[in-house]
């Protein structure tokens, strides 16, 4: 995956088939570490502690659909070639939490990549999920929350095209993309 949105994306759908009614997603830059750190956080069913260890492993995954599972190590392989690193924690029947570091300023670092279109997608397909997102990037801060969103809609569906019309515009005003 060439960048952040991409992994995001797929890490997020990981989530949905976890059961995860709410996941927070994070960019933050932190300039004096020269770090940028991802978090994607959920509360689906969490992934037991002997499956916890092979979560990164290529050749393991709980689908029937296929045999290997190359989202969450294409992730940590970013994250490591870019002077970082993945920590993954789970708790079952609370959710699981993934927090990759990437060396800010080093160069095999991937792009943001379409966060708004990634997030968009996430919304229009999932409207009973709801989505935190954070980004601190360039010294400006954005936050998106879908629960604030559906609460001034009342009654009208948050992946009504019209709706989404609007928060396409919100999100490419606000979001940064590289």
């Amino acid at each position: 995956m060439k960048d952040f949105a991409l992994h995001i994306l797929d890490l997020a759908q990981n989530s949905l088939r976890a059961g995860a009614r709410f996941i927070e997603i994070h960019l933050v830059e932190e300039v004096e570490n020269d770090l940028l750190r991802v978090t994607v956080e959920d509360d689906g069913k969490g992934i037991p502690a002997g499956e916890l260890e092979k979560v990164l492993d290529p050749f393991y995954t709980t689908r029937t659909s296929r045999r290997v599972g190359l989202g969450l190590p294409l992730f940590e392989a970013a994250a490591r070639r870019s002077g970082g690193g993945l920590e993954v924690t789970s708790t079952p029947g609370r959710g699981t939490r993934l927090e990759a570091t990437f060396q800010l300023h080093h160069w095999d670092r991937p792009p943001l990549g379409d966060m708004a279109g990634t997030l968009l997608t996430l919304i229009a397909a999932n409207p009973e999920v709801d989505f935190l997102y954070r980004q601190r990037l360039n010294g400006k801060e954005f936050t998106f929350d879908t629960r604030e969103v559906k609460a001034v809609l009342e009654e009208v569906p948050i992946n009504h095209p019209e709706v989404l019309g609007y928060l396409r515009r919100e999100l490419r005003e606000n979001l940064q993309e590289e």
